[in-house]
């Protein structure tokens, strides 16, 4: 019976070590990225939006975004070098610290940034936060005066775009005449429409989305658990199948508010976000639809820098995709907001804001559209107050938050552990092995 002969059995012995550990540096090479990717592709909205090809045309560079909430988090990587020195209403300050999560979470899902395959990214990385803390550490503002106060220093420190994830049941003659302010100004303003889950009470869209005006943005379902990149899935309410244009968007989120106040709609739900301290945390509400449409705003404020708010936000509802009955609708409004149609689509221009006048229509209800694109720049509780934004059914981090993946402990490390191991096992049996045969052939060594 023929044995190893020991030459054959070093060469064997030693091409199966180095097998092993290319294969392993092979494998951390690769494994390194998919923890940082993960939670990129969480981000199931920036396909949906079709941000990437968004981007192609605008990032939304030189664009100042006002979020006016519970403060940002300037420290955290996916914001870094993106939140300007802003104002802190409720304790003082600059507005970059953000004791409750909510305002961190709105920042990164506009201008997170987008220049790795890392982290969070907002439909606007090109786009600075300007951050105006009017929320108190319980999430919500008592006096409205505060709300108003900041709208009128954001219009009055350079912000093109508001954006206010925040509102109640009763309307305010203080944040009505901001509001008023800040359209004299040719600011965009874009609100949330609110939750169910807030008050049970509540049947109709918050003030101040209700504003004649603002942009108030209902929210989407889509990309539930377990298929993060996901775009959602048609609507097939009887709404929809019996009225007008089928859009790319999911049916609406059962949790959002809505009513003839309803702008645009945005994805809402399963949405991964910025959480204060570097980490990550999966959120739902209108709260992080509104954010997606104000980033959308920057984005053509960007590519038409001297186009006025009203043609901004005519071009946003103009290009919306169609959801629901033909036309604008309660639930839906003029539709789900398309990022790359906005910047894309001729639209006919206007002299004053559709949503505080009678637009004229085309077909389908949506505004009247030209043939011909803008010409291109060369530069790129029920109580007085309002209640709070942030309920148990949005998670924000407070209330059903599921974290995911946190930069500082990437799925990369379990991989490396269990490649390590397997090294390991690879090697001692190689040794064993080597220690058999040469007990066996000793005389041949």
């Amino acid at each position: 019976m023929g044995g190893i002969a020991p030459v054959s059995l070093f060469r064997a012995a030693a091409r199966g070590l180095v097998t092993a550990v290319f294969a392993l540096l092979v494998c951390l090479v690769a494994a390194q990225p998919a923890g940082a990717d993960q939670t990129r592709s969480a981000q199931w909205q920036l396909n949906a939006l079709d941000a990437r090809g968004a981007w192609k045309v605008s990032t939304g560079s030189g664009v100042i975004v006002a979020v006016l909430d519970s403060g940002v988090d300037a420290k955290h990587p996916d914001l870094a070098g993106q939140v300007l020195p802003g104002v802190d209403l409720v304790d003082g300050g600059d507005g970059r610290v953000d004791p409750v999560g909510h305002g961190t979470t709105v920042a990164g899902l506009i201008a997170g940034r987008a220049d790795d395959n890392s982290g969070v990214a907002g439909i606007a990385p090109g786009a600075k936060i300007l951050p105006v803390r009017v929320l108190d550490r319980a999430n919500k503002y008592d006096d409205p005066a505060v709300v108003a106060k900041g709208v009128r220093w954001a219009v009055d420190h350079g912000a093109k775009v508001l954006n206010l994830s925040l509102g109640g049941a009763l309307r305010s003659d203080e944040i009505a005449e901001a509001l008023r302010y800040a359209a004299a100004h040719d600011v965009v303003v874009v609100a949330c429409t609110g939750n169910v889950a807030t008050d049970p009470s509540i049947h109709e869209v918050w003030y101040p989305a209700r504003e004649p005006g603002v942009v108030a943005v209902a929210g989407l379902s889509g990309g539930g658990a377990g298929q993060p990149s996901a775009k959602p899935a048609p609507s097939t309410t009887a709404s929809d199948s019996a009225g007008g244009a089928a859009g790319g968007a999911g049916a609406l989120w059962t949790g959002s508010l809505t009513g003839p106040e309803t702008v645009l709609t945005a994805p809402a739900d399963n949405l991964t976000g910025a959480k204060p301290g570097g980490g990550y945390w999966q959120v739902q509400g209108t709260s992080f639809a509104a954010p997606l449409v104000a980033a959308t705003a920057s984005l053509v404020r960007a590519k038409y820098p001297t186009m006025s708010a009203a043609n901004v936000i005519n071009r946003l509802i103009g290009t919306a995709k169609d959801l629901g009955p033909e036309g604008r609708d309660d639930e839906f409004g003029f539709g789900e907001v398309d990022p790359l149609a906005a910047l894309r689509e001729p639209v006919a221009e206007v002299v004053a804001n559709p949503l505080t006048v009678t637009p004229p229509k085309g077909e389908a209800g949506k505004p009247a559209q030209s043939g011909a694109a803008p010409r291109e720049e060369a530069t790129e509780v029920p109580e007085e107050g309002g209640a709070a934004p942030l309920p148990a059914s949005e998670a924000a981090g407070l209330a059903r938050v599921r974290q995911v993946a946190d930069r500082s402990v990437p799925v990369g490390p379990s991989i490396t552990v269990g490649l390590l191991a397997m090294l390991l096992i690879l090697a001692a049996g190689a040794a064993g092995v080597v220690l058999h045969h040469r007990a066996r052939h000793a005389k041949r060594f």
